[in-house]
C-alpha cells in the first residue's frame, strides 16, 4: 500500500510557467465518496486511464491505491460521476529536490490554480518557490473530491469568500 503525503498551496503569478518540465490534461471523476474514502477515475491526455482509491480522513496523508484501467472502462465510469467532472492541466516542476505539480483548472473551476508537493513525511519542509501563495493543506474546499461532489466553484473561483484566496 502506498501512502500519499502532500501539501497544497494557492499559486500566485505566472513565474512557475518557466520551470515546467512536462504537462498532462486530466478529466477526473469521482465514482464513490464517503467521509474517509473516495474512488476516482482519471483520464490523462485522452489516451490512458487510472482508477484510484484513497482512504483516510487526514487531508495531508492518506492510503492510496492506483491502477491502470482500459480507456473505454474509464469513459464509461465518467458517465456515472458524482457531481462535477473536474478538468485540469497538470504541470510538473522540479524545484530544489521536490516535484511540484501545478493544476490549472478548466470547466466549472476555470481560473483556479493550485500547487501540490508530495513529501516523504509530514515533518518535511520543502523550500517554497516564489510563486507559491497561501497554504491550503487541510482546507477541505480545495480537496478534489469536495470540489467534484459539492461544486465549490462559486466560492473558489468567483471570489464569494475572500478567505478562499
Amino acid at each position: 500500500m502506498a501512502k500519499e503525503i502532500e501539501r497544497k498551496f494557492k499559486v500566485v503569478g505566472e513565474g512557475w510557467r518557466s520551470e515546467v518540465t512536462s504537462s498532462s490534461a486530466f478529466l477526473q471523476a469521482y465514482i464513490a465518496s464517503d467521509d474517509d474514502r473516495s474512488v476516482r477515475v482519471r483520464i490523462m491526455d485522452g489516451e490512458r486511464a487510472r482508477l484510484t482509491i484513497k482512504i483516510g480522513r487526514n487531508l495531508v496523508a492518506r492510503d492510496e491505491f492506483e491502477y491502470e484501467i482500459p480507456l473505454a472502462d474509464a469513459k464509461e465510469l465518467v458517465e456515472s460521476a458524482l457531481g462535477v467532472v473536474l478538468e485540469k492541466t497538470r504541470y510538473r516542476i522540479d524545484h530544489k529536490g521536490y516535484i511540484w505539480e501545478v493544476d490549472v483548472y478548466g470547466g466549472a473551476y476555470a481560473g483556479l490554480v493550485v500547487a501540490e508537493v508530495e513529501i516523504e513525511d509530514e515533518a518535511a519542509e520543502p523550500e517554497l518557490p516564489d510563486w507559491i501563495g497561501r497554504e491550503i493543506t487541510g482546507d477541505r474546499r480545495y480537496s478534489n473530491v469536495v470540489m467534484a461532489t459539492e461544486d465549490m466553484s462559486g466560492e473558489l473561483v468567483n471570489g464569494l469568500s475572500s478567505a478562499a484566496r
